[in-house]
């Protein structure tokens, strides 16, 4: 479990770079959305969640969490997975087969990061819900 901790998102910011720098170089349409998209989005996540600032699951029940984290606060929504629901969305707009095996690997990492004690369950739901949102907001009603 801890290693698909950190080998899921890793594969998920390696290959995000990837499909920009392929879309870049085809000259393809659909650069500026997939490289806004995910950007502006994650932008705005961030602030929201800074504000809100809601205690993690090892602070909240005085657990000693499965994944070692020292961060306080800053739970909800989750940012692992709200990233890699929304990269997958970015690939599931060029590529959908792909953007299904990576959305599954959205839904492995929220499993992962409450299992570990690092979120709630609704950090993770929530992170999802966001990541997926803004994906068909970006990829496809604009």
């Amino acid at each position: 479990m801890l290693l698909l901790n950190r080998i899921l998102p890793l594969l998920l910011y390696a290959l995000y770079p990837i499909l920009l720098l392929c879309l870049f170089f085809q000259q393809d349409d659909r650069f500026l959305r997939v490289l806004l998209t995910p950007g502006i989005s994650f932008v705005l996540l961030s602030v929201f969640r800074d504000r809100f600032n809601a205690p993690r699951p090892y602070e909240a029940l005085d657990i000693d969490p499965l994944i070692h984290k020292n961060t306080k606060g800053h739970s909800f929504p989750s940012r692992h997975v709200f990233s890699v629901s929304v990269i997958a969305c970015a690939f599931w707009h060029v590529c959908p087969p792909a953007g299904i095996v990576l959305m599954l690997c959205a839904v492995l990492t929220a499993v992962i990061r409450v299992l570990g004690g690092v979120h709630f369950p609704r950090d993770v739901l929530a992170g999802l819900a966001i990541g997926i949102l803004s994906g068909i907001i970006g990829f496809v009603l604009l």
